[in-house]
């Protein structure tokens, strides 16, 4: 049996994301994303109503400030009172779990999509899919990049502009591209 590419992007397997069906799902989060980004502020609240309904999981009092972008919406999960200043981009091909008390500071982007490394399989579309783990009380300044398959533990600090290349161990401060370890738990 052939699998879709839906399937193998969930599987963290390659996959082509030059397929309609994944096209669609874009287009939904687009439309979703776009409502959230334009309605007034006292008519948003914490989450636009399409964007709320799309995210895979909404903890309390969770909020995404405006403009936001996202490529799927359904694999991203915040926990309770997570927020998500303004600017911030996830690329969300693999599951993404933002957890409770957690701040991400203005600009953030995470991105899970990992393309092909020979020129003719990027042509192709094709990409991989890993997953980000940001755990509670986290602070992410502004400007930071998460690339895919990096967890960063619970009350651990990436500095402003840092770009996260591999894990960071909870309670630990990490800056620069890559990020190192100035400070540890």
């Amino acid at each position: 049996m052939v699998q879709s590419e839906r399937a193998k992007m969930a599987a963290g397997e390659w996959y082509t994301c030059l397929d309609d069906e994944l096209g669609a799902l874009r287009a939904v989060a687009a439309d979703a994303v776009f409502e959230h980004n334009t309605l007034p502020p006292h008519q948003r609240g914490n989450l636009g109503p399409a964007l709320r309904t799309l995210l895979g999981g909404v903890g309390e009092g969770a909020r995404i400030e405006a403009p936001f972008h996202c490529a799927y919406g359904f694999n991203i999960c915040l926990g309770d009172g997570a927020f998500l200043n303004a600017g911030c981009t996830i690329l969300d091909t693999a599951s993404v779990r933002i957890g409770k008390g957690t701040l991400l500071g203005p600009n953030v982007q995470i991105y899970c999509a990992e393309h092909h490394k020979e020129p003719a399989g990027r042509q192709a579309g094709l990409e991989i899919a890993r997953p980000v783990t940001i755990g509670n009380n986290a602070w992410i300044g502004g400007s930071a990049v998460i690339l895919g398959g990096v967890s960063i533990g619970e009350g651990a600090i990436v500095g402003a502009g840092a770009v996260v290349t591999r894990d960071v161990a909870a309670n630990t401060t990490v800056v620069g591209n890559p990020a190192r370890v100035i400070k540890r738990g």
